[in-house]
């Protein structure tokens, strides 16, 4: 099942139990998150998504990718659609 959301696309792997991430701001990722990773990921953006400067993704240890507030809280967005409709 493919998620197209508005900063990140991907589709959960029902096998393997994990949402195969493809697509980051329109760059290409090949990433999967589990349930425990993505839970991690929602926490600490829930926490951090007021800070002025945004947050910083980093993919592949190499790219950097600047997220803004706005981003910070689609970001979000993306990662609860996906928690609800893989991980209940």
């Amino acid at each position: 099942m493919t998620l197209n959301g508005e900063i990140i696309s991907g589709e959960f792997d029902g096998q393997a139990d994990v949402f195969m991430l493809r697509e980051v701001k329109h760059l290409a990722a090949e990433t999967s998150l589990n349930e425990k990773q993505l839970t991690s990921l929602l926490d600490y953006l829930s926490k951090n998504r007021h800070e002025p400067d945004g947050q910083v993704l980093t993919l592949y240890d190499q790219l950097l990718i600047n997220l803004n507030r706005e981003e910070v809280g689609q970001f979000l967005n993306d990662l609860e659609r996906i928690k609800s409709r893989y991980y209940n």
